[in-house]
């Protein structure tokens, strides 16, 4: 009896030490073979808003264009693929990269240690910070003076916990042309974005002219590729094709396309 109950302990114990080392294969061959997945697929399959003016954002044409586009659209053609540049709501984006259903975040995702639990980043690809505009005629020179108002922000961005600690009341929406239109009709006190989303709302839209800066960056931001824990090889070829697009003056260029002859791709 005892012979036979040390058999069973034996034969479950091997199967246990099956089961876990079959999985720890599976996820080894899941990040060898992520860069590899790409090259299969013949296309890079990456997301943001949609709502990012001048980074990811509809054209009138329907088209996603901006800094972000034009960007992931260079790094497949290095890799030897077609770019899949899809858009989703924001606050969503992460979980559907750990779901699978992207390569990556291409979307101007600040590099922060909560982000980087679940998820991996490229080196920084370009640099900007959080930034408090206001109505010309509101009053406030200064983001002191915000507390006990209602900042608009992008759901899930960082930029809620940047009007939280305004002592204001964050004001949740989709992306950031829908915080912008609610600043230009006066429906908030302000709207906390990119410094560079910022500058190009009050240049180029519609209503954009009612608008100022307030004050100066509240924070410096590092903009990153956000690809999946387990795509570690895809990580590295992206890593080093941006190396190249640094060292070669193409990011430059993209830049000074899309940011008036602004380099943002250094600090």
């Amino acid at each position: 009896m005892k012979l036979r109950i040390f058999t069973i302990v034996c034969a479950l114990s091997l199967l246990l030490t099956a089961t876990l080392l079959g999985g720890c294969a599976t996820q080894a061959e899941e990040a060898k073979d992520s860069l590899q997945r790409v090259l299969d697929a013949g296309k890079l399959t990456v997301v943001g808003s949609g709502g990012y003016r001048p980074f990811n954002y509809i054209s009138e044409n329907g088209d996603v264009i901006g800094f972000d586009v034009d960007t992931g659209a260079e790094i497949a053609k290095r890799l030897g693929v077609e770019l899949d540049y899809v858009t989703s709501d924001w606050d969503g984006l992460t979980e559907g990269l750990r779901a699978g259903r992207y390569d990556a975040i291409l979307g101007s995702m600040a590099i922060t240690y909560d982000r980087m639990k679940v998820i991996n980043f490229s080196a920084p690809y370009y640099y900007s910070g959080a930034q408090l505009i206001v109505r010309k005629d509101s009053g406030i020179t200064d983001p002191a003076e915000m507390e006990g108002t209602k900042i608009a922000v992008a759901t899930g961005s960082n930029f809620v916990r940047d009007a939280e600690d305004l002592g204001a009341e964050p004001a949740l929406y989709q992306d950031d042309n829908a915080t912008i239109m609610e600043l230009i009709a006066d429906r908030v006190d302000g709207v906390i974005t990119d410094r560079l989303v910022a500058l190009e709302t009050i240049g180029k839209i519609s209503g954009g002219d009612e608008l100022e800066l307030s004050g100066e960056l509240l924070r410096l931001e590092e903009m990153g590729i956000a690809i999946n824990k387990n795509d570690v090889t895809l990580l590295e070829r992206i890593d080093e094709i941006l190396a190249e697009m640094h060292a070669d003056g193409t990011m430059k260029a993209i830049s000074e396309r899309w940011h008036d002859g602004m380099d943002i791709t250094v600090k």
